[in-house]
């Protein structure tokens, strides 16, 4: 059986009249840059998000060093983050001058541990990027609280986590600003790169606006801020806005594998654990084993993909070797990282292939 760890090709399988049609009309208009599309996307999904303005740009990574450049990061100042992401979160931080400051996770929702935040503010700190890792919203009601006490802004890094709800509030409306990503393995992804900042405060959102297209002023030409060259093309919206039409409908698909997948190897493994007030949308679903190296050799040979995110914390890379972590500073990341490992997850998941999946993951656990 051959399976795999995502598959856009069963996806655009089911979607190709749409998503083609979208194609051709950006290409008869040729309007390749900001096209009517990039607009319509926008509004789509701010009101989706419950977000008041949306900003479409080039990628992920770029719309969190967007919002950091809008609330003016700067050398010297500090950024309280995880350590388990992807590196971009922190790499945006280093790329203003400015150092990220790395704080432990929940070893339940494995997202930043509030209370570790606390610990780590310094009269240099100034905003807070929360991940929700996986797909599960970080505790921004807590976040926020702590935030608001030491005159912090809250930068949601939502790149795993467009769909989901934390206590009733859609992701990307959590802080003072929301960052997504489109690239093609996320929950809602494109063709390419593709990203969107989220806020509420219409001059942030001004800033924002600006600062993708080279500090752009009211006309052509005018250019009152230094900005970057960050926007998303035409025809990666009107591919997002073609998806983007099943999204919800692919969001109970992931709940329902992602539940099926629990039910099965709960008493196995470590599965991951969504609380009672969150709805994720399973990026990712992983489990934690005591011997990683050892199942995912014994599932490749039976041809089931698996991955690992993340096997090193950032803490722990030596990009930041220069800051002066050490082994044993954040317990909880660096045992997560040793044992963590994602199986097979997609809304086209067949139930024969989470099956066999199931099948092989027990018979190897249980032979060891």
């Amino acid at each position: 059986m051959k399976i795999n760890f995502i598959d856009i090709r069963r996806q655009y399988d089911q979607y190709r009249q749409e998503i083609d049609a979208q194609i051709h009309s950006v290409l008869n208009e040729a309007s390749f840059i900001m096209g009517q599309q990039v607009g319509e996307l926008e509004a789509q999904l701010a009101a989706y998000a419950g977000s008041k303005h949306a900003i479409a740009c080039a990628s992920g990574t770029d719309a969190l060093q967007l919002v950091l450049m809008a609330y003016g990061v700067k050398p010297g100042d500090e950024i309280i983050t995880t350590p388990f992401t992807f590196i971009a979160t922190a790499e945006m931080i280093s790329l203003l001058g400015a150092k990220p400051v790395f704080v432990d996770i929940r070893s339940d929702t494995l997202n930043i541990d509030p209370q570790e935040i606390k610990e780590a503010i310094t009269p240099r700190t100034r905003g807070i990027i929360a991940v929700d890792i996986f797909g599960q919203c970080a505790d921004y009601e807590e976040i926020n609280r702590v935030a608001k006490e030491h005159g912090l802004f809250v930068i949601e890094d939502a790149a795993q986590s467009f769909g989901a709800r934390y206590k009733g509030r859609p992701a990307c409306s959590l802080a003072d600003a929301g960052c997504t990503s489109f690239f093609p393995s996320k929950p809602l992804g494109c063709y390419g790169d593709g990203g969107m900042m989220f806020t509420d405060d219409a001059d942030v959102a001004m800033v924002l606006r600006s600062l993708r297209g080279h500090g752009a002023g009211s006309h052509k030409y005018e250019h009152v801020r230094i900005g970057v060259n960050s926007r998303l093309d035409t025809l990666q919206a009107g591919v997002l806005l073609a998806k983007f039409k099943h999204f919800p409908k692919e969001i109970e698909l992931r709940n329902e594998a992602a539940d099926y997948y629990t039910r099965h190897l709960k008493d196995i493994a470590e599965t991951p654990v969504i609380l009672p007030f969150n709805s994720s949308v399973h990026a990712q679903y992983s489990i934690r084993v005591k011997d990683r190296e050892t199942l995912q050799k014994r599932l490749q040979e039976d041809q089931v993909p698996t991955a690992v995110h993340y096997p090193r914390p950032l803490h722990l890379q030596p990009a930041y070797a220069d800051l002066g972590y050490q082994a044993g500073d954040l317990p909880v990341t660096e045992d997560v990282c040793k044992h963590i490992v994602a199986l097979p997850m997609h809304p086209f998941l067949y139930r024969e292939e989470q099956d066999f999946i199931i099948a092989k993951v027990k018979k190897h656990i249980n032979e060891r």
